[in-house]
């Protein structure tokens, strides 16, 4: 029998760098995405390296620590902001492992990511992800500064993926840089079925979130307040304002000063392997946010797994996850037509089985293998297009 053929430029393994400036003991967007990614491309019989900034774990495989970072405020989070990478050890890692593919995550700094773009050979391909939608002028304007600072930089980019429309018109403004819109890569199978709820129970309500300002649970606890204030549902409900943050204090204020004690709780922080179970328990999930979303990781995660359905905020990145539910979507700052829907939804039985069951078929589109498909393809494209590049300059 003939010898099996080597594989093709389009079928072999990659070696792959995930690049970003903050490090990965944080499970916020930039992180699960980075991990999820990471751990797919692995599955597939790809080399899958993590570079990253100061990072104390140690149960991943193939991770590269460039320097430390400091904590800042950006966009509404806390957010690490990098210092300077050596360029000894920039030097060391891109002699120690032969890349395909360096995956930077967008916007990036000049000292930890930039340096390591810069110094890659010319045979690798460079890839981005524009991860942010800002939510504020200021941090639109810094994005763009930064933008203007690296253009050097992003000429060398090959592709560029953005994680919804809205991100990537960001990009096309603060970069200048096309992209291909392809969303988070989420494990939909991990995720239970719902738990049945007995028949006459309260309907149950549930934030999960970080409790700062531009998630919406102050619109959230005032809405509800009017609510009960206004009696404007008939049916017995919960509401549940689940993890943790800087606005604890002031939301356990607010439920105190509302009179709402005997109907919400906060429980504080819920373990990434409880959220599952407290989303599946749950009647109606709302997540308000304001604003700043490029991406509803948090929204597509309820949607594949809560017991009703979810509510977002009409945000540009939250309504581009949400194509096809509008019905779903919210202004939280509409304080008293927010109030009006939360009761709608509360006192609807028949409205939020049909809406469930649309919204776990709309999540599908995001399922991680047809995710990561795509991923892998701009990669190959990148590839080829880098090679027949380089040959056309010979």
């Amino acid at each position: 029998m003939p010898a099996d053929p080597s594989p093709t430029p389009d079928a072999r393994p990659l070696t792959v760098g995930l690049l970003l400036d903050d490090g990965l003991d944080r499970p916020d967007g930039v992180q699960q995405y980075v991990l999820a990614l990471a751990r797919h491309l692995a599955e597939r019989g790809h080399e899958v390296h993590l570079i990253a900034s100061t990072t104390r774990r140690e149960d991943l495989e193939h991770l590269h620590v460039l320097g430390r970072h400091l904590s800042v405020r950006f966009n509404g989070n806390v957010l690490s902001t990098p210092l300077p990478a050596r360029p000894a050890d920039v030097r060391a890692l891109l002699a120690e492992v032969p890349f395909d593919v360096l995956h930077v995550q967008l916007p990036h700094s000049p000292v930890l990511a930039g340096r390591v773009v810069r110094r890659a050979g010319p045979a690798v391909a460079v890839v981005g992800t524009f991860l942010i939608l800002p939510e504020s002028a200021l941090v639109a304007a810094g994005t763009r500064a930064l933008g203007l600072l690296e253009r050097r930089t992003l000429r060398r980019f090959d592709e560029v993926i953005a994680l919804s429309p809205p991100a990537g018109e960001f990009a096309q403004r603060a970069f200048g840089v096309p992209s291909t819109v392809i969303g988070m890569p989420l494990d939909l199978e991990r995720f239970p079925a719902p738990a049945p709820r007995p028949a006459g129970d309260p309907v149950r309500v549930v934030f999960l979130g970080r409790l700062v300002e531009r998630k919406g649970p102050r619109e959230l606890l005032d809405a509800a307040a009017d609510v009960v204030a206004g009696g404007l549902a008939s049916r017995p409900w919960t509401l549940t304002v689940a993890g943790g943050g800087p606005l604890a204090d002031d939301l356990r204020r607010r439920v105190a000063d509302a009179g709402l004690g005997d109907r919400v709780d906060l429980p504080g922080f819920v373990a990434e392997d409880a959220k599952a179970a407290l989303l599946s328990g749950a009647d109606l999930v709302v997540l308000p946010s304001t604003g700043g979303e490029s991406f509803g990781i948090s929204v597509v995660e309820a949607m594949a797994c809560a017991g009703g359905p979810v509510l977002a905020g009409d945000n540009p990145g939250y309504a581009a996850t949400m194509t096809g539910l509008e019905d779903q979507l919210v202004d939280p700052r509409d304080r008293a037509g927010f109030a009006r829907t939360l009761a709608r939804w509360i006192d609807d039985d028949e409205a939020r089985a049909a809406a469930t069951a649309r919204q776990r078929v709309a999540v599908r589109r995001f399922d991680a293998d047809a995710v990561v498909d795509e991923i892998e393809a701009v990669y190959r494209r990148a590839l080829r297009d880098r090679a027949s590049r380089r040959r056309s300059t010979r």
